[in-house]
């Protein structure tokens, strides 16, 4: 590192380039921690994103009603995720032929959503193989293989299967058996059996990656991102912030140490990456949607171009979201009038004939307590939906039923349990369709019974 540049630099200026690289900066470190708490297993646990690296880690069931181990779990689809790392070859990720919803979204370490190998992209019953490779890789591909680049080294693979209900987890099972994973050198040379993970015992893994990058001092912070930016290179469209960054000595390819710069730009960084962290958590909160009235939602995630704060606030809020053409989850957490949804009222979820959910695939309603857990009922039904033999009225319309007694025997196929405390909803659209994306069907209200 050369601090020659950052002599010309006031500490105003330099407080400002800091704040705006802490917010930049956030999402290639966040995954970061994530992957290496992630991948530090030898063999896959079945546990969404506890696995080896280039190792499938499949959830063979949908979590119980007592799950608590991640927020707004479901009851829609069976996760196969994996943790990429391209940096020693290129790795074959083949896809069978699949007649159901499935997708394979590939998320860089910057959290862009870059390829999506899936019912809606590559279509159904369409077998396909791909080379995956990293963004300095030179070389021609064998015959068969589809080279998708991938603009980091490190790479997430958060997949989704249909699943429908727990009738259907063979079927599943067996598309799960077939994602594959192979190195490029052991391709085509009979079955692959990956190594063991490689366990580093000095990785904190009990504490959320969000809270280890808090405790991060800024030294640490930029020193990190400094090695990081090697094998995870700065968008296109960054240079902008990367001259910027040039002005106080920091430059992609080199290691960074803050501890030598001149103490007008140390006290400048330290400064700068305390507001952009408080910045950044303002934001995610509202990224999120909290406090939000109505079915609160974004049709803008997955890819940010320049947007590096509501990049920064997805990753915190919400790490891992979808294209919107892929899935979108409105989430709700008050009724018509306002107020918050608790399980001591009744409530009904209303549809119109010919206005229900949108989607080339399905859709469905989740219950969730405040805290974005389960809630355990004597039916055990966590979720409603399209796939379910739910009865329309004679208008042809839809009602369902969000309370914590049954709305009687009659109404029974369309009831959603609560308990008898505050809750909220959340509702999945699996391939909404462009009437959806363009803002001309909204999710209705949730209206209080009398």
């Amino acid at each position: 590192m050369t601090s020659a540049s950052s002599q010309n630099v006031s500490e105003q200026e330099a407080y400002d380039i800091a704040k705006d690289a802490y917010v930049y900066a956030y999402p290639l470190l966040l995954m970061d921690v994530f992957t290496r708490q992630g991948a530090n297993y030898a063999a896959p646990t079945g546990i969404v994103t506890q696995g080896p690296y280039n190792q499938f880690s499949h959830a063979r069931a949908f979590p119980p009603a007592d799950f608590k181990a991640v927020v707004r779990a479901n009851v829609d689809t069976l996760y196969s995720s994996a943790h990429l790392d391209l940096g020693p070859e290129p790795i074959v990720l083949s896809v069978p032929a699949i007649d159901r919803y499935f997708m394979l979204p590939l998320l860089s370490f910057w959290t862009d959503v870059f390829a999506v190998p899936g019912t809606r992209t590559t279509g159904r019953n369409s077998a396909r193989e791909f080379l995956l490779v990293g963004p300095s890789w030179q070389g021609q591909p064998p015959a068969g293989l589809e080279i998708i680049r991938s603009p980091t080294r490190f790479v997430g693979v958060g997949g989704r299967t249909q699943t429908n209900g727990v009738a259907d987890y063979d079927n599943v099972h067996k598309i799960q058996a077939s994602y594959k994973l192979t190195p490029l050198s052991a391709w085509g040379k009979g079955n692959y059996t990956p190594p063991k993970g490689i366990v580093d015992p000095v990785i904190d893994m009990k504490t959320p990656p969000p809270v280890q990058i808090e405790k991060m001092d800024a030294a640490i912070y930029f020193a990190r991102f400094a090695e990081l930016l090697k094998d995870n290179p700065p968008g296109p469209f960054d240079y902008p912030m990367i001259h910027r960054l040039e002005r106080v000595g920091f430059k992609v390819g080199q290691n960074f140490d803050l501890n030598v710069t001149p103490p007008q730009i140390k006290q400048a960084f330290e400064r700068g990456s305390g507001d952009g962290k408080a910045l950044l958590a303002k934001a995610a909160k509202r990224a999120g949607g909290e406090g939000g009235k109505d079915w609160v939602y974004t049709t803008r995630s997955g890819v940010y171009g320049v947007d590096y704060l509501y990049r920064g606030a997805i990753a915190l809020c919400c790490l891992g979201e979808n294209l919107p053409q892929d899935a979108v989850y409105p989430s709700l957490s008050t009724d018509s009038d306002g107020q918050p949804l608790d399980g001591n009222s009744s409530y009904v979820l209303h549809f119109d004939k010919g206005k229900f959910p949108p989607v080339d695939a399905f859709w469905s309603v989740t219950a969730y307590d405040t805290d974005g857990y389960f809630i355990p009922n004597a039916l055990n039904r966590m979720a409603l939906g399209d796939r379910d033999k739910l009865v329309t009225g004679a208008d042809g319309s839809l009602d369902l039923y969000i309370q914590a007694d049954t709305p009687g025997s009659d109404k029974e196929a369309n009831w959603l349990p609560v308990a008898k405390k505050p809750f909220t909803l959340l509702m999945r659209l699996y391939s909404p369709k462009s009437e959806f994306l363009a803002g001309f069907w909204m999710p209705p209200p949730v209206q209080k019974m009398n």
